[in-house]
């Protein structure tokens, strides 16, 4: 049964007008990084690259700015330790919540769930709270100065790393259901160990899944304010730099340039993780 013309004609026009939705923000936003303005608003000015590599005010770059340059290696620096971490402990996750079978699983299973239903300002207050109180007892009852408790990078690894590992846990052992012990067990009977077995059957298989969650991971983390602005000390990530920034200066077209060069590092990793996925998928 053919589809009448004009069903598929308000199917299409949802189609485009729901991808333009998402789209036009971040294309507007993006075009203002070009505006030979000192605020990004209309009318256009004139095109110019100086939001990304002047090197003199007023129209400062962005690669000329130490402030925002010391606040994205900051949060690569902690992108790739809390993605590496998350990566870890999902990978033992699913393992133990697809292969095991132990009292109470359920029970974990949700509370393991638990973090990415909780605001992450609560999220954040929380982990705040609890580690100032372990600090404040190791330095009042044992003399012990527990500086990665205090608010500062560790504490913001420590944040991340709690509802990361879940995301993680989730995409890996979506992966891990699909693999066919079998392979395992031929390995096994051919005299393979364990940890070779682990090492040349298994983890290839989920490479794919290991791979795309490192990247959410790193991209959440990049992107993550919420939880970070509760938890950050004087090293501060990007988000929170930009945040600052416009609290105290407004709103310049250097942030919409800082903002351009996230949309496309963004899009090129998402395109990497679905390159590795159908590169893995046809071999």
């Amino acid at each position: 049964m053919r589809t009448p013309a004009h069903l598929l004609f308000v199917y299409r026009a949802y189609v485009v007008i729901f991808f333009l939705y998402l789209v036009a923000p971040l294309l507007a936003a993006g075009a203002f990084a070009f505006n030979d303005s000192l605020f990004p608003s209309l009318p256009w000015q004139g095109f110019t690259l100086d939001w990304f590599f002047s090197s003199t005010e007023p129209k400062l770059g962005f690669l000329h700015d130490e402030r925002l340059l010391r606040g994205l290696g900051n949060s690569v620096y902690i992108g790739l330790i809390v993605a590496a971490l998350s990566v870890v402990a999902g990978t033992c996750n699913a393992f133990l919540f697809v292969r095991k079978e132990f009292p109470f699983k359920s029970l974990l299973y949700i509370l393991m769930v638990v973090p990415l239903v909780i605001p992450g300002v609560i999220l954040g207050i929380s982990i705040l709270v609890f580690a100032s109180m372990i600090a404040n007892f190791a330095d009042r009852e044992l003399g012990l100065f527990l500086t990665w408790l205090r608010p500062g990078i560790p504490l913001v690894v420590l944040g991340q790393f709690s509802f990361l590992t879940t995301i993680t846990s989730l995409v890996i052992a979506a992966r891990l259901q699909k693999f066919d012990i079998a392979l395992e067990e031929a390995a096994l009977n051919l005299g393979a160990t364990r940890l070779r077995v682990l090492s040349t059957v298994t983890l290839p298989f989920l490479f794919p899944a290991l791979f795309s969650a490192f990247v959410v991971a790193f991209l959440v983390s990049f992107e993550n304010f919420n939880t970070t602005l509760m938890l950050v000390g004087s090293d501060a990530p990007l988000t929170v730099t930009m945040y600052d920034r416009m609290v105290k200066a407004g709103s310049t077209p250097v942030l919409n340039a800082v903002s351009v060069v996230l949309m496309l590092g963004s899009g090129l990793l998402a395109l990497l993780s679905v390159v590795v996925q159908r590169e893995r998928q046809q071999q």
